[in-house]
């Protein structure tokens, strides 16, 4: 812990309280509140959490005045560039990147785990026929504990490693049986000849009567947009991961929290929503008239896709996926969709549009990977479904990280109560 302090004083008691200063590798350092409330009988009060650091951790950096976003050190760009989510992944739970062999081992371990079992595939049709793809899949991951229970010794390293391992090879056979369902098809059985994005698309759009041809442009998209959604540090739904960890609840239980948390359409429904705009806007020739909207600060209506809370500079998400945006709609032949033709001249006018520049409103992650679904054939309601895939590695790092931690306590945030004071109980035929 550094020796360096920051020196409050007490107003109403003239009493000097000195918090010493944690350094952090990379951005802001923290003030060490800990012994705050002790000195001064004082909470600290920070709605949303919006200048409080809830942990310390070595997974995921961002500087979102500079547009930085790095997992375990590496820059989002060189990992998207170069790497693969698989090799992603054992970075994000071991904190190196593999050696060859590891890399193979994992992969192989990965591929392996796919399989559900068979009662647990028939737990699938206990839902109803129109459920929504996230009721189905936090439900189903909520219930791998009890499949799984060889491996929820939370303090068992080995048990956190298995479990870590089942939950990222088996969410895409998951993601696909959600789909299955909601569309009143078979489940389709994994295929380890196929890489993790390729059998995700064979489970979620082959049938039993036909061959299936994984389509590359597709296969390498999903494992971009995986990348780029794995982490992105102390989210709502990392947090809540987190904070159901904290009390030593099973990981499966964790995740299923996770992801009844991104469901939210503040959160992982955002891509979602783009395409709804989209779909409201209409036309090309409507653009102007909707840009207008977006500016009126009295109107309610928002441009999704565009700015992001967290980065005050252009999403260096968004500048990867934006590429793989336009290749996937030209080699799929989309490039002509009314749909996407209107995106497009969207975030041509967005990026030239002064309000747009000045207020740092760029086309986000979410703007493009909306398109990419759409144009893979996906439907709407299973965006949030294909976000969670790539989000359970961050989860597993984290709630793995958190369990191995020293000192680590079950979290319990306080408040500010502003209720009635005591009052006393009236019988209630004198009320």
């Amino acid at each position: 812990m550094s020796k360096e302090t920051v020196t409050i004083i007490d107003n109403r008691t003239g009493k000097e309280v000195e918090l010493p200063i944690v350094q952090a590798t990379q951005g802001p350092s923290v003030v060490d509140i800990g012994k705050f409330y002790q000195e001064t009988g004082l909470f600290t009060y920070d709605p949303g959490f919006l200048s409080t650091a809830s942990c310390d951790s070595a997974i995921t950096f961002i500087d979102g005045d500079n547009g930085i976003l790095q997992y375990g050190g590496y820059s989002i760009e060189s990992l998207a560039e170069q790497s693969n989510f698989l090799e992603v992944s054992y970075l994000m739970l071991n904190g190196e990147l593999p050696e060859k062999e590891q890399q193979e081992k994992f992969s192989d371990i990965i591929t392996h785990h796919s399989m559900l079992n068979e009662s647990l595939r028939n737990f699938f049709h206990s839902f109803y026929h129109d459920a929504h793809p996230m009721a189905i899949m936090v439900g189903v991951v909520g219930s791998l504990s009890a499949f799984y229970h060889d491996s929820t010794d939370i303090n068992n390293p080995r048990h956190r490693e298995i479990a870590a391992h089942r939950m990222i090879a088996k969410m895409p056979t998951i993601a696909a049986g959600c789909y299955k369902h909601s569309i009143g098809e078979p489940l389709v059985y994994p295929d380890n000849n196929l890489s993790y994005t390729g059998n995700l698309l064979k489970m979620m759009f082959s049938v039993p009567c036909e061959e299936y041809q994984v389509d590359p442009v597709a296969e390498k998209a999903l494992d971009l947009i995986f990348i780029l959604h794995v982490d992105h540090e102390q989210n709502a739904s990392t947090s809540t991961v987190r904070l159901a960890g904290s009390s030593r609840a099973n990981p499966f239980a964790c995740i299923a929290s996770g992801i009844a948390a991104l469901w939210g359409p503040a959160h992982g429904g955002a891509n979602e929503a783009v395409l709804s705009v989209l779909e409201e806007i209409g036309d090309v020739s409507q653009i102007p008239k909707y840009i207008a909207r977006a500016k009126d600060k009295t109107d309610s209506f928002r441009l999704m896709g565009f700015g992001h809370r967290v980065y005050k500079n252009y999403d260096p998400r968004a500048k990867i996926i934006r590429t793989m945006c336009h290749e996937v709609l030209e080699k799929l032949g989309h490039r002509h969709d009314p749909l996407f033709e209107l995106a497009l001249r969207l975030e041509e006018i967005a990026l030239k549009d002064e309000y747009f520049i000045k207020r740092k409103l760029y086309p986000n992650v979410d703007f493009y990977s909306g398109l990419i679904y759409k144009a893979l054939g996906i439907p709407t309601n299973m965006f949030t479904v294909m976000f969670a895939i790539a989000r359970t590695v961050g989860w597993v790092a984290h709630w793995t990280e958190m369990i191995s931690a020293e000192g680590q306590r079950i979290g319990r945030p306080r408040q500010l109560y502003v209720g009635p004071k005591q009052r006393d109980y009236i019988s209630i035929d004198k009320r």
